[in-house]
Order: C-alpha cells, then structure tokens, then sequence
C-alpha cells in the first residue's frame, strides 16, 4: 500500500484543541460519528510519474551533487476525491470549457461543489454527513465557506468554518496518509504515455478500491487519533499503520 507520511513537528497549533478533540468527544457519544466524516482532497498526477515531496530531504556531510530532472512544461492532472466509510465521491477532474486540464482555483473548486458534490449527497442523508477540507485559499475563500455552510451547517471542518482545522495535519487526512499514495503506486504499472490514458487508469483504481478496504481506513484514523490523544498531542513519528 503507498501511503503519504507526515511528521507531525509540521503542527503549529494543538490538534486536540481544535476539530480532532471534538471528533473524540463526539465518538465518546456516537460510536459511528468517525464513519459520517467526509475527507477531501485534491492531488496532482504527472504523465511522467513525477511525484513532488516537499519533505525530501538528502542528508550528506558533502554536496550530494543530486539533480532532479524533470519536463520544462510537464503535464498533470489535477484530481479531486471525497472519502468516507461509505465510499468516495469523484474522480473530479479539473478541466476549462475546453476540456483542457487545468488546476484548481476558487472558481473551479465552487463549479465543483455545485455541479458535481452537492448533487452526489442527494444519494445519502446530508443531515448526517460532516465535511474536511484543508486550508487552501480556494477551499477557505469567502464565498466557498458559504457555498458549503449553506449544505452543512455548523458540521463544516475548515480554516474559517465554523469547526477549525488545524493547518498541515496530513498525518490525520486519509487522502495523504492512504488514497493519493495507494493509487499513485498503481496507475503509472502499464506507463500512460496520454494524459487520457493516465485519467483512464485513476479512474479505474478508485472505483476498484473495496468497502472493506475504507472501512479499515477510517478505523485507522481513529487510531491516529487515539495515538495522539495517548501521547498528549506530541509529534507523531513516521509510522505507517497497517491496514
């Protein structure tokens, strides 16, 4: 399984203060409340494989001499998910009018929301479900924080919602901690050569990935938590937890 690992010393402020400690608080009380969360995320996929981690590091008591060779103009897709215990909602891939990929901005990330999410919650009872978006600009602008309250309410975890999300949590966002690694580690085996190609084999992936399988995912999260909340919010060294 690929996963994405996060050093919580990226925390700067208390994440049991903040939405994780009313998450525990609220599954003290409803058993469930962890599968009625649904996590959101976008990531990038290069048509050359290229993976971007800005926590690389090269440690060497001499100048490694390493170069990264990567295209001038190199091509991606930008894609969207939402995961929960009852599955995921998207692939979205961002496009223009065109139909060319493009990344994601407030515009786009709201057309979105309104053409493809919000009509995807149709299929379960909305009055249940809670929304995780993380801090970027297009997620937290003015606009997109109504767009959103205007389907969940106070049940809305996000910088400048009304539950905040601490910043640079990954570690605590099943997205970067399993689904971007798991099907990055896949869809590049039989080497898309077009960007169709490689939109093809994401779309493929996901909707091979097992119930079963999401299921142990959010169960993982609560183990997170619980290992936080165990270690009084300390930095939560790079492990990986089975799955």
């Amino acid at each position: 399984m690929g996963a994405v690992q996060c050093s919580g010393n990226d925390i700067t402020d208390s994440r049991l203060n903040n939405a994780f400690k009313l998450c525990q608080n609220e599954i003290a009380v409803v058993p469930d409340f962890h599968k009625r969360i649904l996590f959101s995320d976008e990531a990038h996929f290069w048509l050359n494989g290229y993976v971007n981690k800005q926590n690389c590091r090269i440690w060497s008591e001499a100048n490694p001499q390493v170069y990264v060779e990567t295209p001038l103009h190199p091509e991606k897709l930008t894609v969207w998910c939402a995961l929960w215990a009852g599955g995921i909602i998207g692939p979205y891939f961002f496009k223009n009018d065109e139909g060319h990929n493009v990344t994601v901005n407030g515009d786009r990330y709201r057309a979105m929301i309104t053409n493809l999410f919000i009509p995807e919650l149709n299929n379960h009872d909305v009055q249940e479900l809670w929304f995780q978006q993380d801090g970027a600009t297009c997620h937290t602008a003015r606009a997109t924080i109504e767009l959103l309250k205007d389907t969940f309410g106070v049940r809305l975890i996000s910088r400048f919602g009304p539950v905040n999300r601490p910043p640079r949590s990954c570690d605590l966002t099943p997205l970067d901690y399993f689904l971007w690694g798991y099907v990055k580690s896949l869809v590049y085996a039989d080497k898309p050569e077009t960007l169709d190609h490689l939109e093809d084999n994401i779309r493929r992936v996901i909707a091979d990935i097992r119930p079963q399988m999401l299921e142990k995912v959010i169960e993982n999260w609560t183990s997170r938590l619980d290992y936080i909340r165990a270690s009084r919010d300390s930095p939560m060294p790079e492990i990986i937890f089975k799955m």
